[in-house]
């Protein structure tokens, strides 16, 4: 599966100081496996365990957030930050002002949660941006937890899914 669909709708989100971040339009097309997203999560899990494991839990969301951002650089992921997601609406543009906490090879939703238990519309909301961006899978990854293997991660993936390779 080619994700090509999505990269025409997010031009408006390039000059709007409010807007950290939007699609890079030279990586456009990317072939993506089932292997290859379980695999990614799989790392993006790795650089989330070696934060909670320097921190800890019980810290405001935007610190794991910052964390992340360099864990994943310091590994050598290519990701946005605060990506802009685009509200196509019957053929119009419409400014909603949501973002993704990251996006990592341009293929997984990754949203991060510091939290006591994670609520339906959290749940809600990850599928919505998959949904929106056009990707197959998406991970939270809640730091308020003792274990982030065991009870502070979750993957998701919508219909998308299945039409990908093994």
């Amino acid at each position: 599966m080619y994700l090509n669909a999505l990269y025409g709708n997010f031009s408006f989100c390039h000059n709007k100081p409010d807007c950290k971040k939007s699609i890079n339009q030279k990586e456009k097309y990317m072939p993506l496996s089932k292997t290859y997203l379980k695999d990614l999560v799989y790392q993006v899990n790795g650089a989330a365990i070696e934060v909670h494991k320097c921190i800890g839990p019980g810290l405001l969301e935007s610190v794991y957030h910052n964390c992340l951002v360099k864990e994943l650089s310091i590994r050598g992921f290519n990701f946005q930050s605060e990506l802009c997601i685009p509200i196509n609406y019957k053929g119009l543009e419409v400014e909603a002002n949501l973002r993704c906490d990251l996006m990592v090879e341009n293929a997984l939703v990754v949203e991060l949660k510091s939290v006591e238990s994670i609520k339906p519309i959290f749940e809600a909301q990850m599928l919505t941006y998959m949904k929106l961006l056009e990707l197959p899978m998406g991970l939270m990854i809640n730091f308020n937890v003792t274990n982030i293997y065991k009870e502070g991660q979750k993957t998701y993936v919508n219909e998308l899914y299945r039409y990908l390779e093994d």
